[in-house]
């Protein structure tokens, strides 16, 4: 199927964004914590007013409560001055009919009116579901326990924040009711159960109980096969409610496909547990590569060995005597040796981080969760018969040279040190990395099957990639090689750069690779994908494929 034009693919980025779209990049989520801390003030001055206006209604209260305590002892004795018989009159007819004004006046207009306008910027039903299900896919890529996420203790986390970023007993049932509308019982059974686990510990809650939650829990767990926990659970339920009409009706639904089960022959039965191990392990159907993806995230399976430790090395580098690093050379980091990745050191300065992100935030355009990376990259691989995805949310944006001197600045940074050209490059892309947000494994380049990926640019494919980090990130969010098993960490100012070709032109498959979803921090990115064409003098081409 032939790809879409790369201008319109650029053109669906800026307009993909819709009103809501909240549930997305920590750059811009800041502006929903101000937004938030604005309606809590304006919220205390709705509540003074109404103290304020209380506190009124009290004195008057306590002064007539003291007045009629007097008055009905003697009333004769009371309305025989005249004075008394006039303020009575006035009272009913006057000052009752203003205490039933105050009472009326509606000291709320203020909050209401302020609250209304910010609610069009609020989070909807959809950002929810995508924020619980990011923190699912931080939960199975770091292969983190529900107590840790709901305790707040997440690898690289400090206690001081971790005391403020718990999960209450309807935080835990809320996670786990989405995920079973999602028809997901693997992670609605985690979630259930450590809601249960916090009832039982002493924690309160107004809105959920443990019979509504040992429902879930006994259902979410016959789904997934195991019969004797659902019956535990049920019978644990009825001990609390033994009318509990649907539990009833499970209870000997149950008992008798327990009895039912038990009769198979126990090789068959052992198989059966076999399926239901696997289904436990996974809520879906992990291909290999995924597996290796995920490991290589948490930091597992990187084939690092001593003898290709050895030949990596740190250097002072001047791109063969460039006049611009004679004096002063760059920082050059081997990460890894075949293909060779290299790391610059202090590459770029703070200020110069700092403007990029300003001049990117306002444009930032949102690509959506469970969205194909196509978005962005028309040569994106297959994953499970699908072109690679997004997941989670991701802000980018698209600077030209020409809009600013920083941006030029960069660009002929990028030329100096790898000695390519990049006036046939693309545009620097800047991305922020929402609540575990992801790029799944793919190529960088056009393969032999997508020969028109970039034909509209007419300047040939991918030869190479830079990819700046503008932040440091306290756990997670490595750009990981899968098939080479490497991992590279997020080391604000540094950039990492790769041929994506060999010198004969042909794609090298092993640069195939993807970034990890961020687990604790904020992810700044920019990379520049540059392009074979104006490279003739600069990377000589060759008939053999090596680096």
């Amino acid at each position: 199927m032939a790809l879409c034009g790369w201008w319109l693919i650029h053109f669906l980025i800026f307009t993909s964004c819709s009103a809501h779209d909240f549930f997305t990049s920590i750059g811009h989520m800041t502006d929903l914590l101000f937004t938030e801390k604005d309606l809590v003030t304006s919220l205390k001055d709705y509540i003074r007013a109404e103290e304020s206006k209380l506190e009124q209604i009290k004195k008057w209260a306590d002064k007539l409560d003291v007045l009629s305590a007097a008055a009905t002892q003697d009333p004769e004795g009371f309305l025989g001055h005249p004075v008394n018989a006039f303020k009575l009159m006035k009272r009913l007819n006057t000052e009752w009919g203003e205490l039933e004004s105050l009472v009326l006046t509606d000291v709320s207009d203020v909050f209401i009116s302020n609250l209304t306008i910010q609610r069009q910027y609020f989070p909807n039903d959809d950002d929810q579901t995508g924020a619980a299900k990011a923190l699912m896919r931080l939960q199975d890529t770091y292969q983190l326990d529900t107590n840790a996420i709901s305790t707040g203790e997440l690898p690289g986390s400090s206690s001081t924040s971790s005391a403020w970023s718990t999960l209450t007993v309807d935080d835990c049932y809320d996670l786990g009711k989405v995920v079973y509308s999602e028809a997901d019982y693997y992670h609605t059974e985690l979630w259930m159960a450590q809601a249960l686990r916090q009832l039982d510990q002493g924690e309160t809650s107004r809105a959920v109980d443990a019979v509504t939650v040992l429902d879930y829990l006994s259902y979410s767990v016959y789904q997934q096969g195991e019969l004797e926990r659902a019956l535990e659970f049920t019978r644990r339920l009825l001990d609390l409610d033994p009318t509990h009409q649907r539990a009833n009706g499970n209870l000997k639904y149950f008992e008798y496909q327990l009895a039912k089960q038990k009769k198979v022959e126990k090789v068959e039965e052992k198989e059966e547990e076999s399926k239901v191990r696997q289904r436990r392990e996974s809520k879906d159907d992990y291909l290999p590569e995924r597996k290796k993806y995920e490991q290589l995230c948490r930091g597992q399976g990187i084939k690092l060995t001593p003898r290709r430790q050895s030949r990596l090395f740190c250097r002072y580098y001047d791109n063969n005597r460039h006049p611009r690093y004679v004096i002063g050379p760059v920082q050059q980091e081997d990460e890894w040796d075949s293909p060779h990745i290299v790391r610059y050191h202090n590459i770029v300065s703070e200020k110069d981080m700092e403007k990029v992100k300003e001049l990117a935030k306002p444009r930032g355009a949102l690509q959506h969760r469970e969205t194909a990376v196509t978005v962005i990259s028309s040569i994106s691989p297959t994953w499970a018969g699908v072109k690679g995805h997004i997941r989670g949310d991701i802000r980018s944006a698209w600077l030209g040279a020409y809009e600013h001197p920083v941006v030029d600045k960069i660009n002929q940074l990028i030329e100096d040190v790898t000695g390519l050209n990049v006036k046939t490059a693309e545009d620097l892309q800047v991305a922020n990395y929402g609540l575990g947000g992801q790029y799944e494994p793919h190529f960088d380049f056009g393969r032999k099957d997508e020969p028109d990926a970039f034909e509209e640019l007419g300047t040939g494919n991918r030869i190479a990639t830079w990819l700046l980090y503008m932040t440091d990130v306290q756990a997670g969010g490595a750009t990981v090689f899968t098939d080479i098993g490497a991992a590279v960490k997020p080391k604000k100012g540094t950039a990492v750069f790769w041929y994506n070709l060999y010198p004969s032109g042909e794609g090298d498959y092993r640069t195939r690779h993807a970034a990890c979803p961020v687990l604790l921090g904020n992810k700044w990115v920019s990379n520049k994908w540059i392009h074979e064409r104006g490279q003739e003098f600069r990377r000589r081409c060759s008939l053999n494929e090596t680096d």
